[in-house]
């Protein structure tokens, strides 16, 4: 496994090393010893999700405002724009996001440690999205900032207008969220 870093320094790309030959391929998609070298610390994951999704389906930017959770996400199928915004308000780079491909061909993972804002569109037919956080769901804490924020600036690469849920459509501006000190 090797880390990626990325423009905000707390968010990485995981690549994991891949076994291949003709009859597949083989990789370790978590190992807790070479995760924490590779992020400078201990996490303990509590709960594993899989969301499958279609075509230009847009999930986010979903964010526990109590009970912050640390995500490593991947794609098994498909593929889409992963995006972690910092919504930590002392960061150096509170309001900016990165945003990168994970796909099943690529095998990347994106560690989105506790503090920022999380989404992704799917970019093919449909997606198989898998994530580790490091704390439960609470949904009374769950919060969600708008996915064309202008003050953030998502390039989105679709044309068509992103399906949203009724949560997601209802989201706030990042300048009147709730937003982690």
């Amino acid at each position: 496994m090797k880390a990626i870093a990325t423009s905000i320094p707390d968010v990485l790309i995981i690549e994991p090393k891949v076994f291949g030959d003709e009859r597949g391929f083989f990789f370790e998609s978590f190992n807790r010893n070479q995760f924490t070298e590779l992020i400078g610390r201990e996490v303990y994951f509590c709960q594993d999700n899989h969301s499958r999704s279609a075509k230009n389906v847009l999930r986010g930017l979903h964010y526990q405002i109590q009970n912050p959770q640390g995500k490593l996400v991947r794609v098994v199928q498909g593929a889409v724009l992963d995006v972690a915004v910092d919504i930590r308000k002392s960061s150096p780079t509170f309001g900016q996001h990165v945003a990168f491909e994970l796909s099943a061909e690529n095998k990347r993972m994106m560690w989105v440690p506790e503090g920022f804002a999380h989404g992704f569109l799917v970019l093919t037919e449909s997606a198989d999205f898998l994530y580790k956080t490091t704390d439960y769901y609470a949904p009374s804490f769950e919060r969600s900032i708008i996915w064309n924020d202008p003050e953030i600036g998502i390039q989105w690469p679709s044309s068509a207008a992103p399906i949203l849920s009724a949560k997601d459509q209802q989201a706030k501006l990042l300048a009147d969220a709730e937003v982690f000190a």
